[in-house]
C-alpha cells in the first residue's frame, strides 16, 4: 500500500517516458490485486497519474487495460474497472470522457451482478456533469431510466439518487 501511495511522487520524479516504459504496467496490474484495499488504492493512483501525465497518456497506457478488466469474469475486477473510470473522469478532457470512458461504463449497466449495476449508477453521477447535454439525454439518462426499473432495490436507489443529482446539476447550468 505504501508503494502504491508513493507512486505518483515517484512518477513525477522519473518523468513520463521512463515511468511509462518501466512502471505503468505495474500500476495497471494493481487493479487486479486480490486485496480490495489495494485495488481501491490503485484506482486512486490511476486518477493521480492521469492528472500528472494527462489525457493522451491515460488513453494510451490506462484505458486499454481498464477495458480488458471490464470484461473479466470476476465481478470484483469489473467493479474495479467501474471505479477506475469514475475516478479518472474528473482528470480527463470532457471529450474523451464522452467518447472513450462513458461507453465503457454504460456497457456495464447490464452486468449480471447488482453491485456492478449500482456502481455504474454512482459513476454516472460523477461523470454526468463532465459530459454535455447531448450525452446526458441520449446516453446517460436512458441507462439511468433502465436502472431505475432494475429488480434490485439498491440499484434502483442509486439510480434514483443519481437522476436527482444530475437533474440538479443540469438545472443549475441552465
Amino acid at each position: 500500500m505504501a508503494i502504491i501511495q508513493q507512486t505518483p511522487l515517484l512518477a513525477k520524479q522519473l518523468g513520463k517516458d521512463f515511468f511509462s516504459d518501466k512502471l505503468s504496467s505495474i500500476c495497471v496490474n494493481w487493479l487486479g490485486d486480490d486485496i480490495a484495499t489495494i485495488r481501491d488504492a490503485a484506482t486512486k493512483n490511476i486518477k493521480e497519474l492521469t492528472a500528472l501525465f494527462g489525457t493522451s497518456w491515460a488513453c494510451d497506457f490506462l484505458l486499454p487495460s481498464i477495458d480488458e478488466i471490464r470484461q473479466n469474469s470476476s465481478y470484483l475486477r469489473r467493479l474495479t474497472a467501474v471505479q477506475a473510470c469514475e475516478r479518472m473522469a474528473s482528470e480527463l478532457d470532457p471529450a474523451i470522457v464522452q467518447t472513450e470512458v462513458l461507453p465503457l461504463v454504460l456497457e456495464m449497466a447490464t452486468d449480471t451482478v447488482a453491485n456492478i449495476r449500482f456502481n455504474v449508477a454512482r459513476a454516472l453521477g460523477e461523470m454526468g456533469p463532465i459530459c454535455d447535454t447531448t450525452a446526458h439525454t441520449q446516453q446517460i439518462r436512458p441507462i439511468l431510466t433502465l436502472l431505475q426499473d432494475d429488480p434490485d432495490r439498491d440499484v434502483r436507489f442509486f439510480a434514483d439518487k443519481t437522476v436527482s443529482k444530475l437533474e440538479d446539476a443540469f438545472a443549475q447550468n441552465q
